[in-house]
């Protein structure tokens, strides 16, 4: 059983209960059904086979929890751990890395069918600054009353500016069109504008 100050202690309105609350099938503690395991301490370090009740025993004199971290190995890995403190940190991490996730920002360009060369080069202009900031871009063709009857020329834009944006971005979507618009959704390529940036001084440099 585990102390009352552990961070793994579960207190029961009825009575103590020295389990972890966990959603996961990962056994621990009283819950390892192995009679032998291979110990790894709290630093990493291997300490060799040990039967299933030493090694516990060696848990319990660091105030620690036994988890079995390869249930499928012959025999099984435990590893001495605050198994508390692990889930809050897994979780944390977690957290992190939907937050990191959620940053990437879905900028949107719309584009006209018959779209003119100035009106083209000045979107896709703003297609570019929305890139080298790390945002993905939605490029939006907008079809009007009989341009829907030509899907192609939607078609040809997206292909010509896949084509400038090819050193900058890869095509995450292929296009689809949906109702009376066609989209497509480019993503930027990391340190491609870094790259060209550098090409471009370096150009300056030995003219």
């Amino acid at each position: 059983m585990l102390p009352a100050g552990h961070p793994g202690f579960v207190f029961s309105a009825t009575k103590e209960v020295g389990t972890i609350a966990k959603s996961d099938a990962t056994r621990i503690n009283g819950e390892i059904t192995a009679t032998t395991c291979r110990l790894i301490g709290v630093d990493g370090s291997q300490l060799g086979l040990f039967g299933i009740r030493d090694a516990q025993r060696v848990a319990d004199e660091q105030g620690l929890d036994l988890v079995e971290i390869a249930p499928n190995a012959e025999p099984p890995v435990c590893r001495v751990m605050d198994y508390g403190k692990y889930k809050y940190q897994q979780a944390m991490k977690a957290k992190q890395a939907r937050k990191n996730q959620s940053r990437v920002e879905v900028k949107e360009m719309k584009f006209r069918p018959k779209i003119d060369v100035g009106d083209y080069e000045t979107k896709k202009g703003h297609v570019l600054r929305f890139l080298k900031k790390g945002a993905r871009v939605k490029v939006t063709i907008m079809f009007r009353g009989r341009e829907m009857a030509h899907p192609e020329q939607g078609m040809n834009v997206l292909d010509r500016l896949a084509d400038d944006l090819k050193p900058y971005a890869t095509v995450e979507s292929q296009p689809k069109l949906e109702g009376r618009n066609m989209h497509m959704l480019f993503a930027p390529i990391k340190g491609a504008f870094d790259k060209v940036e550098g090409d471009e001084d370096a150009t300056k440099k030995n003219q």
